[in-house]
């Protein structure tokens, strides 16, 4: 049975950090690109960040560009989201997704930035 879990969210204050994981299971998590996605209250999810099977290709959506980065470990079944200078406005709930797949969304991660 293959899913994903969150975790590493949390309260931090603006400009401050968090590291988020996401651990998945089964045997189709190297072979497929990953994804992060936040949904922030009163609007809808929206796409954040992906990654390539390989780990060597990236993209961000402009909203987090040059301070969000995505990365994965397919040894560990895990992909991350480091998030720098982190803003009010990226309150959210952060969810990941295996991309070519059917599942479900996570129970997410809660990110709450404010002073």
């Amino acid at each position: 049975q293959v899913h994903v879990v969150e975790s590493g969210g949390g309260l931090v204050q603006p400009g401050g950090s968090l590291r988020l994981s996401c651990a998945a299971s089964g045997n189709i998590f190297s072979s497929n690109a990953m994804g992060w996605y936040r949904q922030a209250p009163g609007k809808q999810r929206e796409f954040i960040a992906s990654i390539t099977s390989g780990g060597t290709t990236t993209y961000y959506a402009d909203s987090v560009k040059g301070r969000f980065t995505i990365s994965r470990d397919n040894t560990k079944n895990t992909v991350y989201l480091q998030m720098n200078s982190l803003k009010p406005e990226d309150t959210a709930v952060y969810y990941c997704r295996i991309f070519s797949t059917n599942l479900a969304w996570g129970q997410g991660t809660q990110v709450t930035v404010s002073s």
